[in-house]
C-alpha cells in the first residue's frame, strides 16, 4: 500500500511540475527591447571581429594590394564565402541521410496498479475458470538497438544530396560573381582617389588663388575705378571658376572614404596611393568576337549558375517521381526489458514491410505538372541568361571601345590646357594677361585633368565589367589561406595577364571543377 501511495504521489508532484512550467512559459513571453548595454556590447564585438586578422597597411597603397585586401577581407566577399560553407556543410550532412539508422533507445514505464487480465472460452463466450492473471510488472526498464533501412527513403536522400551538391556550385558562382563586382568597384574607387591625391594641391591653390582676385574685383567695384558693368563681369566669371573648383573637390572628396570601406582599411586612416602606370589595352578589341562569345558562354557565372539551377529542378522530378514506387523497409533490432513477468527478457526482432500510400496517387499528377513547370521555367531562365549574357558582352566590349577612345581624347585636352596653362602663367608674368585669364586657365587646366582621371576610371570599370562577362577570373581560389603578400602577388600577375589580352586556353578548369 505504501508502494502505491509514493507511486501516486510522484505522478501528482510531475504533472504539477508539468503545468506550472508551462504556464511560466507562456508568461515570459513578451517583447524584450534591446537594452543600451546589449547594443553597445554588441557594437564593440563586432567592430572587434571586423577587425581581427586585418593586417595594417604600411607605405603607400598599390592597386593589386587594394584589391587583395578587398577579396581577402571585405565583409561582402566573407559574407558570400560564408554562404558557400553553410551550402557545403548543407550538402556534407545530408550525406549521412543515405545511411541506414541505427537508433539506440532507453526508457521506463509505470503505473500505479497492477495490468490484470482475464480470459473468455472461445466456444461459448464464458469467462474462464482461471483466476484473473497478472501479465506485467507494475514498472520495468527497456533497451533496444534497431537498425532499419527504407529504400524509399534511400532514393529521396540521394536526389536530395545532388541537389544539395549543386547548390555548393551556385554558391560558389555566386561568390565568382561577388569577387568581379568587388574588383570593379575597388579599380574604379582606386582612379578616384589618386585624381583626389594628385589635383588635390593645385585645386587648393587654385581656389584660394580665385577667392583673393574675387576680393580685388569686389573692392574695384566698390571703389567705381571702372564701369560698374565690366566688375561685375568680372566676379560673375571667377564665381563660375569657383563652382567648378568646388564640384571638382566635393566630387573627390568621398573617393578615399569608399576605397578604404572596400580595402577593409579604418575610415579614418590618411594613406597615399600609388599612381599605376596607364595601360589602356585595346588588344582586346582585336580578339574576333565569337571567340569572346565562346569564353562567356563557357565561364560567366550568371550562366553557369542557372545551368546548376536547371540541373536542380531536373532532380526534383527525379525525387517526384520516385514516390510513385512503394516503400520498402527493412527492420531488425536487439531488444531487452527487466519485467519480471517475461521468461525471455532480451530477444532479437527483424522484420520487412511493404508500404504504399494510395491516397498520394491523387496528389500526384498535380506534382508532376509542378516538377515539369519547375524544369520548364529553369530552362527558361537559362535561355534568358544566356541572351542577356551575349548582349552584356556586346555592350561591354563596346563600352570598352568607347572609355579607351573617350581616354585618348581627354588625355590630349589635358596635354594641351596643361601647355595652355604654362604660357599664360609666363605672359602674366611679362603683364601681357591677367590674373583673371591665369585663373580660368588653371581651373580649365584642372577640370581638363579631371576628366582625364575620370576617363581613365570609366576605362577600368569597363575593362571590369567586360572581365566579368568573359567570367576571367583573378586570384580567387584559396585566398582564405594565403597571406596578403601572395595574393597581391597573385592578383598582380592576374593583371597582367588581363593588360596582355590574352584569353584562357580552352582546358584551363574553373573553381569548383573536378
Amino acid at each position: 500500500m505504501h508502494y502505491k501511495h509514493k507511486g501516486l504521489r510522484f505522478a501528482g508532484v510531475s504533472a504539477s511540475a508539468a503545468v506550472f512550467m508551462a504556464i511560466s512559459g507562456c508568461s515570459t513571453l513578451d517583447p524584450q527591447a534591446l537594452q543600451s548595454v546589449e547594443v553597445v556590447q554588441t557594437v564593440q564585438m563586432d567592430k572587434a571581429r571586423l577587425t581581427e586578422g586585418v593586417e595594417p597597411l604600411s607605405g603607400a597603397l598599390r592597386l593589386e594590394e587594394a584589391i587583395a585586401r578587398a577579396i581577402k577581407y571585405n565583409t561582402d566577399g566573407r559574407l558570400k564565402a560564408m554562404e558557400e560553407a553553410v551550402a557545403y556543410g548543407t550538402f556534407d550532412a545530408g550525406r549521412y541521410d543515405m545511411l541506414p539508422r541505427l537508433v539506440a533507445a532507453a526508457g521506463y514505464r509505470y503505473r500505479n496498479n497492477d495490468l490484470i487480465s482475464r480470459s473468455e472460452d472461445s466456444v461459448t463466450g464464458q469467462p474462464s475458470l482461471a483466476n484473473p492473471y497478472i501479465s506485467s510488472s507494475r514498472e520495468a526498464a527497456t533497451a533496444d538497438l534497431g537498425f532499419s533501412w527504407s529504400l524509399l527513403d534511400f532514393g529521396q536522400s540521394y536526389f536530395a544530396a545532388k541537389q544539395n551538391a549543386d547548390r555548393v556550385l551556385v554558391a560558389g558562382e555566386r561568390r565568382r560573381k561577388a569577387v568581379h563586382t568587388l574588383v570593379q568597384d575597388v579599380r574604379t574607387a582606386y582612379w578616384r582617389v589618386v585624381a583626389a591625391q594628385t589635383l588635390g594641391d593645385s585645386l587648393g591653390v587654385a581656389i584660394r588663388e580665385a577667392e583673393a582676385v574675387l576680393a580685388d574685383a569686389n573692392q574695384a567695384e566698390k571703389e567705381q575705378l571702372r564701369s560698374p558693368i565690366e566688375p561685375l563681369r568680372y566676379q560673375r566669371q571667377l564665381l563660375e571658376n569657383l563652382r567648378l573648383l568646388e564640384v571638382i573637390e566635393h566630387e573627390l572628396s568621398t573617393a578615399r572614404i569608399e576605397l578604404s570601406s572596400l580595402a577593409r582599411l579604418p575610415l579614418t586612416q590618411s594613406f597615399r596611393v600609388v599612381e599605376p602606370a596607364v595601360a589602356i589595352s585595346t588588344s582586346w578589341l582585336e580578339v574576333p568576337v565569337e571567340q569572346m562569345e565562346e569564353q562567356a558562354l563557357l565561364s560567366n557565372p550568371d550562366l553557369r549558375e542557372s545551368m546548376y539551377n536547371t540541373r536542380i529542378a531536373q532532380q526534383e522530378t527525379r525525387r517526384i517521381l520516385l514516390r510513385l514506387f512503394p516503400g520498402l523497409s527493412f527492420n531488425y533490432a536487439m531488444k531487452h526489458s527487466n519485467d519480471r513477468f517475461l521468461i525471455n527478457q532480451s530477444w532479437n526482432d527483424a522484420s520487412a514491410q511493404l508500404s504504399f500510400n494510395l491516397l498520394g496517387l491523387l496528389a500526384m499528377p498535380a506534382q508532376l505538372r509542378l516538377a515539369d513547370a519547375g524544369v520548364a521555367l529553369a530552362d527558361q531562365k537559362r535561355m534568358t541568361t544566356q541572351m542577356a549574357v551575349l548582349t552584356q558582352l556586346h555592350i561591354a566590349r563596346q563600352q570598352y571601345a568607347n572609355a579607351a577612345q573617350q581616354f585618348e581624347r581627354a588625355d590630349a585636352i589635358a596635354g594641351v590646357d596643361g601647355r595652355i596653362l604654362t604660357h599664360v602663367t609666363n605672359q602674366e608674368r611679362v603683364e601681357k594677361q591677367t590674373r583673371l585669364e591665369r585663373v580660368s586657365q588653371r581651373t580649365a587646366a584642372i577640370l581638363s585633368s579631371l576628366r582625364r582621371y575620370q576617363a581613365l576610371s570609366n576605362a577600368q570599370a569597363a575593362a571590369s565589367r567586360l572581365q566579368a562577362t568573359l567570367g576571367l577570373e583573378l586570384a580567387v581560389a584559396g585566398n582564405d589561406q594565403m597571406s596578403l603578400p601572395e595574393l597581391t602577388g597573385m592578383v598582380a600577375e592576374s593583371l597582367k595577364v588581363w593588360e596582355s589580352g590574352r584569353l584562357p586556353p580552352p582546358a584551363d578548369k574553373l573553381p569548383g571543377e573536378g
